[in-house]
Parts: structure tokens; sequence; C-alpha cells
């Protein structure tokens, strides 16, 4: 047997000046209690009570191992007590990543609000596009897309849903003309990404039912922000979040294309590892990510059909 809790119940027997109220206290016998304190003795090879039909006092030795165990037992409750304290409220370094896009465009805006409501949490972002192992980065939570999710170890919560809609700048229009069916795009120069192949899988509803269409161009990039940039520049065709595109699709510096033909969408997740033990800075983080978003979420409020121009043939 280890010998800390034998230590720990010698300082209890002292503390409470017997076996009986020691064994009162621990719900055993007196007589269990006399013999964990016998072996502790063996084990030793002193004795460390002197005992009596009337009372029981410390030998020496006993006096010198007693302040030994108390040194321990006092470790250990402020040990617990720690515990108890971090699993009281939000504290301590929270590490979250997230999609570039969306660390940059929606989450970042909701940090000031969330460290001033949590004074004692300090966030650690890392803002990436590459698939995350929880355990080895000791990441707390992380902000995903559906399909980004491919291990069912993991717990999920939707904090959004995200719509994603197809669309050029007028300049790239300009140029190459619009697409007027999903056929058209072979003609098209459709920026894709590198990290998740299915983003290139651009699924459309058609007269006869979802058709998928696997699309290619000249330029492809790790992160929907550098796609969006490159939208932007009039290098071509994509398909973009409106949590991303929204103010440029108002401002006229994006037109959307294809819009009788809806993309699937997918939701934005907060995404973690363990549901039973989920520390109080992990839930608070959680939850204001969830109320601050909704459905729909603030960048759809203002009409998510409406949703800036839209190409049309001259």
């Amino acid at each position: 047997m280890d010998i800390a809790p034998q230590m720990l119940l010698f300082a209890k027997v002292v503390e409470d000046g017997g076996f009986s109220a020691t064994a009162r206290r621990q719900g055993l016998t007196p007589s269990a209690i006399s013999k964990q304190i016998s072996q502790l003795e063996d084990r030793l090879g002193v004795r460390l009570l002197n005992r009596s039909t009337r009372r029981m006092s410390l030998t020496e030795e006993g006096k010198v191992f007693y302040d030994r165990c108390v040194e321990i037992s006092t470790k250990v409750a402020d040990a617990e007590a720690a515990i108890v304290s971090l699993g009281s409220h939000p504290q301590g370094t929270l590490r979250v990543a997230s999609t570039v896009a969306f660390g940059k465009m929606q989450l970042l805006p909701l940090l000031p609000l969330f460290l001033e409501k949590n004074p004692d949490v300090r966030v650690a972002l890392e803002l990436s596009d590459r698939p995350i192992d929880f355990v080895a980065e000791q990441v707390d939570v992380a902000i995903r897309f559906t399909e980004q999710i491919d291990d069912d170890t993991l717990v999920v919560r939707k904090l959004a849903p995200n719509r994603r809609v197809f669309c050029a700048a007028p300049d790239y229009i300009a140029a190459h003309g619009i697409p007027e069916t999903p056929d058209d795009l072979a003609a098209h120069n459709c920026l894709t990404l590198s990290t998740v192949a299915r983003w290139n899988d651009w699924q459309f509803t058609t007269p006869t039912g979802p058709k998928i269409y696997r699309v290619k161009g000249n330029f492809e990039a790790n992160s929907a922000d550098a796609v969006y940039h490159a939208t932007l520049a009039g290098i071509g065709i994509s398909r973009l979040s409106t949590y991303l595109i929204g103010p440029d699709l108002r401002a006229g510096r994006l037109v959307r294309v294809l819009p009788d033909h809806a993309d699937e969408g997918s939701d934005i997740l907060a995404v973690y590892s363990d549901r039973r033990n989920l520390s109080p800075k992990v839930r608070a983080f959680v939850d204001h990510m969830a109320e601050s978003y909704g459905d729909p979420p603030p960048w759809e409020w203002d009409g998510a059909e409406s949703f800036g121009a839209v190409a049309k043939p001259d």
C-alpha cells in the first residue's frame, strides 16, 4: 500500500485524539484504523503512538513523523483547493484554434467583450486552416466547419449556419462573361482550396436534383482568406461564405453568380475533446460565441436572399 494515505490517516488520528473519533469521521471501525496505524509503524520500524485503555500519546519518533505528515496533508489540501478554484470560474490560458478567414472576420471582434467578462482568462489564438491535434497541440477549443470534422470522438457544438455563395469581381465578369448554368463553369477559372478536397466539389441545385461539380482553375490556396483576396483581385470565380464577403457584396466589390443554384452550405462549429470535464474557460468561450452568432447570424440579418448585386448577362 502507498504510504501517503497512511500518513494522512495518521495525521487525522493525532488531530482527532484517538482511533474512535477518526473511525466515526471515516465511516470505519476503530480496529480498522488501529490496524492501518500498526501497519505504518511496522513499515517504518518504529512506534509512533503510545496506547493505553484511557489515552493515546505521541512518541518522540511520532512527533517528528507527525510534523512531516502535517506538511503532506497541507500540500494535499492546497492542491485540492487550487483545482476546485480552477473549476469554479473561468481562468488561465485558453488555447483557441480558428480558420484564418473566420478568425479575422468574426472571431477577433468578439474577443474584447469575452476578455472583459472573463478578466482571469488569457487567450492564445492560432489562425490556421490545417488539421489540428487537440492533445499534441494542447488546443482547448477550435472553430471549424462541418466538412473539416473527420474524428467522431470530438465534441461539436453548432455556433451558426454557414451559407456560401458563388461570386466574382466585376473586372473578372467584364473580361470573361457570366456563367449562366453550372455546366458553364468548365469554361471559367474557378479558385480552389488545397486543405480540404471536398471544398472543391461545388454542389448545385438543378432541375433534376443536386449535382456536384469538381471545379478547377489556375489558382489554389491553403486558406479561404487567400482565395477571398484572389477573388477580389479578379482572378476568377469562387465559392465563399457570406460571413466573409457580405460587405463586398453590398459594396459591389464582388457580385454573385449562379444565384439560382444554391450551395449546400454547412455549419460553423465549436470543437473540443471532452464534454464531461469541460473547463469553465472553455464553456464560457463557447457560450459567448454561440450567444453572439445564433441563427440567423449577424452577418445575415440584412436579408440573406438580397445579399449584394447579382451578375446579369448584358
